[in-house]
């Protein structure tokens, strides 16, 4: 009896049909706007640490890393990137995780 409920339970997972909320067409992010998973976030720069090769931005959600609203340090990809923009500066910008840390890939000012 065990053994038939574990295989109807696999059963059901293997089958089932999987729906992740990054899968829903025209998903809208807090704000309404619709994002793709790949469309730039929208941020503030709240620090820049050229020495460190680190940006602190306050972001809105970052959809394709699920991650929600709020003010982290970012690792950036190209310490080029940082001369881009200043404390204050409205940004668009990609992030993506690496090993444990999120890292900004590339960043405009707007």
């Amino acid at each position: 009896m065990i053994k038939q409920l574990i295989v109807g339970i696999a059963a059901v997972a293997v089958f089932a049909p999987s729906v992740h909320a990054d899968s829903v067409p025209n998903k809208k992010s807090a704000a309404g706007a619709t994002q793709s998973p790949s469309a730039m976030a929208e941020g503030e720069v709240r620090k820049v640490d050229k020495d460190a090769k680190k940006i602190t931005i306050k972001h809105g959600p970052l959809q394709k890393l699920d991650m929600p609203a709020m003010t982290m340090v970012f690792q950036v990809k190209d310490p080029a990137l940082l001369e881009k923009v200043k404390v204050g500066d409205k940004i668009r910008f990609d992030a993506e995780k690496v090993g444990g840390g999120f890292v900004v890939t590339n960043i405009e000012a707007k």
